[in-house]
C-alpha cells in the first residue's frame, strides 16, 4: 500500500511540480517534465476538486484539491484515486507525451495488480518497462540526478514476483490493519493504562468473533429494506418506486416499446406506448448501489451514482434512466433503460494502455433497454471540458473490497 499510495506519488509529483532538489551541476530549466507549476498547478487542483460529485460513493474518500491539501493530510486513498484513476486523463494535455505514456504504463500496471483476477504477466512487463524508462527519461544516467532513483522505483520490479509468492496485493494491504488499529484505539477506556486495556479489548473481540463463527445466529443477517425485491445472484431492486404504472412516451417509450416487441417477437400496435412502474435503485453483487436519473436528478448535493458498466458480449457504458419490470413471454424480467455512451476512443485507449476510456454522451438520442442483471459495476463518468465527452473512472480493487465486506448502504 505504501509503495503505490505514498512513495510513488511523492516521487512523481515532486518531479512534475519541479520541487525535487536540484543538484548544482543540474539545471531545472532542462526539466521539461516539470509542468505542474504556478497557476497551472492551482488550476489542476481546482479541476480535481470539481470531480468529486462525479465519483460514486464506492470511491469512499474522494481526492481533495492537491494544490491546497497535498501537504496537510492527503489520505492514501485520495492518492490512489487521484494518481491512478484520474491523472491519466487529467494529465493527457499537460505532461509531454513521452512522460504521459510512461506514466500510463504505471497506472495500467497498478490497476491490474489491484484486481482479484489480475493479468500478472502484462503487469510485470509494464512495471519492468516503467523502471527502465524512468532512468532514460528522468534520471538520464546523470550523476547529478542520482537522487531521482529512489528505492520505490526499483521496488516495482519485485511487485509481481511477490504477488506470485504471497498472494494479491489487495489481500495483503495495510488497509485492514490500519482500520483495526483505529477501531481498537477508539475502544480504549483506561487511558492511565492504555496498553493493558488495549490487550483486553483485542482479546474480547477475538472471543466474540470465535463465538459468532461457532454460533452464526448470535449475529443475524441484516434483512432487506421494506418493499425491495431480491432478484437473485446478489441483485436487489430498491425503492423509490412509482405507486402506479406510468405512461412512458417520447424517446423513452419508443425504446421500451421496441425492446418488448423484439423480445416477444410480435410487432407493437401502431401508436401504442408502454406503461411501467419505475424503480429508482438497484444493489449489485459487488455491494454497490446504482441509482437512476429519475430520482437522483432531484437529490441536491449528491455524488452521481447512475453510470454503469455492463457486459453482454461487449462492454457498454451507460447512464441509467430508471429500472422497471415487465412480463415477457409469461416471465417477469427486471430491466433498465439506459442512455448508452459511445464506445471508447480506440486510438486513445490503445495509446494510453487502456487507462483513458474517452466516450461521447448522447442523452435521449441513444437509449437502450438491457436486462438489469447485465450490469457489472457502478462507475464514474468524468466530463472533459464542455464538449460532451467523458472519461471512465472505475474504483480500484472493487471486487476485492466487496469480498471484505465494504458495501453501500441500502437505506436512503
Amino acid at each position: 500500500m505504501h509503495l503505490y499510495a505514498l512513495n510513488l506519488p511523492d516521487l512523481l509529483l515532486s518531479l512534475w511540480r519541479g520541487t525535487m532538489p536540484c543538484d548544482p551541476d543540474d539545471d531545472k530549466a532542462t526539466w521539461d517534465w516539470a509542468v505542474l507549476t504556478g497557476d497551472r498547478w492551482d488550476q489542476h487542483g481546482a479541476v480535481v476538486e470539481s470531480i468529486t460529485k462525479y465519483l460514486p460513493g464506492c470511491f469512499d474518500k474522494p481526492p481533495g484539491n492537491p494544490a491546497e491539501k497535498l501537504n496537510s493530510g492527503y489520505k492514501a486513498q485520495e492518492y490512489m484515486t487521484y494518481l491512478y484513476v484520474l491523472c491519466p486523463a487529467l494529465l493527457r494535455d499537460i505532461l509531454p507525451e513521452k512522460y504521459w505514456v510512461h506514466f500510463c504504463k504505471l497506472a495500467r500496471a497498478v490497476r491490474l495488480i489491484w484486481e482479484r483476477l489480475a493479468n500478472l504477466l502484462e503487469a510485470h512487463t509494464l512495471l519492468l518497462q516503467v523502471e527502465n524508462e524512468f532512468e532514460l527519461l528522468y534520471y538520464q544516467r546523470k550523476s547529478s540526478r542520482l537522487h531521482f532513483c529512489r528505492q520505490s522505483m526499483h521496488a516495482l520490479v519485485h511487485t509481481v514476483p511477490e504477488i506470485v509468492r504471497t498472494g494479491p496485493g489487495g489481500y495483503r494491504s495495510q488497509w485492514t490493519m490500519e482500520r483495526t488499529i483505529g477501531n481498537l484505539g477508539e475502544e480504549i477506556k483506561q487511558h492511565s493504562n492504555p496498553y493493558a486495556n488495549l490487550s483486553q479489548r483485542g482479546k474480547r473481540r477475538c472471543q466474540l468473533n470465535a463465538l459468532k463463527v461457532l454460533i452464526p445466529t448470535l449475529e443475524p443477517e441484516k434483512g432487506l429494506p421494506e418493499n425491495s425485491v431480491d432478484l437473485g445472484n446478489g441483485y436487489i431492486l430498491l425503492r423509490a418506486r412509482d405507486e402506479y404504472h406510468q405512461l412512458i412516451e417520447g424517446a423513452y417509450g419508443e425504446a421500451i416499446r421496441d425492446y418488448l416487441a423484439e423480445a416477444e417477437g410480435v410487432p407493437a400496435a401502431e401508436g401504442w406506448m408502454p406503461r411501467v412502474a419505475r424503480w429508482a435503485r438497484m444493489r449489485l453483487p459487488n455491494k454497490q448501489i446504482v441509482r437512476s436519473v429519475w430520482k437522483e436528478s432531484t437529490m441536491p448535493k449528491v455524488r452521481i451514482s447512475r453510470n454503469i458498466k455492463s457486459e453482454d458480449g461487449e462492454i457498454l457504458y451507460g447512464e441509467v434512466q430508471f429500472f422497471f419490470q415487465a412480463t415477457i413471454l409469461d416471465k417477469e424480467e427486471t430491466l433498465a433503460l439506459i442512455s448508452i455512451y459511445s464506445p471508447p476512443n480506440a486510438a486513445l485507449l490503445a495509446k494510453s494502455f487502456h487507462t483513458v476510456a474517452e466516450c461521447d454522451y448522447f442523452g435521449e438520442d441513444n437509449l437502450r433497454v438491457i436486462k438489469a442483471t447485465q450490469i457489472q459495476a457502478g462507475i464514474g463518468m468524468i466530463p472533459i471540458g464542455n464538449h460532451g465527452k467523458y472519461f471512465v473512472a472505475e474504483k480500484l480493487g472493487l471486487d476485492i473490497l466487496s469480498m471484505g465486506g465494504a458495501e453501500d448502504e441500502m437505506d436512503e
